[in-house]
């Protein structure tokens, strides 16, 4: 009974230096290969900023490999990228109401699942899954569109999220060869 006493002591220890200690420390250095970046844009009314952690391509094969298609990905590197409207908006047709999103998205070759979560995970994929399953709640989705892919024809090193203003206002998700712009209307 002694010994059951302080296993589960050593086991709460071990636990709480992990969560005060260890998980912070792991951020810390997962950012040092992917860096945090802050994008905004405001202009005519309408105010929106992402932020999101930039992973580097480093001569790997990026989408349908590193990044699976037909399947849901955070979007960046570490916790999961952020989108933050100050207005009602709308992405394609569909009504995005102010407030802040966590952003997903479905690559595939051709086009394109983007999608806006109303819930933000704290890290955006499991453990144990060594980073493949994500913790979005499908539930909580509040747009999903799909955009058409453009191919670059130079290498972009570093994934990049920017707002593109010529005639109309994109957010554009590019990284390697392959960018997307997602259509945001007032």
């Amino acid at each position: 009974m002694k010994i059951l006493k302080w296993l589960l002591i050593v086991l709460i220890v071990l636990v709480a230096l992990f969560f005060t200690v260890g998980q912070p420390y792991l951020k810390g250095q997962t950012k040092k290969n992917s860096p945090e970046k802050t994008v905004t844009y405001s202009e005519n009314g309408i105010d929106l900023s992402v932020n999101y952690s930039s992973p580097a391509k480093k001569e790997r094969e990026i989408f349908g490999a590193l990044v699976p298609y037909d399947a849901i990905w955070r979007t960046g590197a570490n916790e999961p990228t952020t989108f933050t409207t100050a207005s009602d908006i709308k992405i394609i047709d569909k009504n995005l109401p102010a407030g802040t999103y966590s952003l997903w998205t479905e690559p595939n070759p051709e086009s394109w699942s983007i999608i806006f979560n109303k819930e933000v995970p704290e890290w955006g994929v499991t453990l144990l899954s060594g980073g493949k399953k994500t913790t979005r709640e499908p539930q909580s989705d509040v747009v999903r569109v799909n955009v058409p892919t453009e191919k670059l024809s130079n290498v972009q090193e570093h994934f990049t999220i920017a707002f593109e203003d010529a005639t109309s206002l994109y957010l554009t998700l590019s990284w390697d060869r392959t960018k997307v712009k997602i259509p945001i209307n007032k």
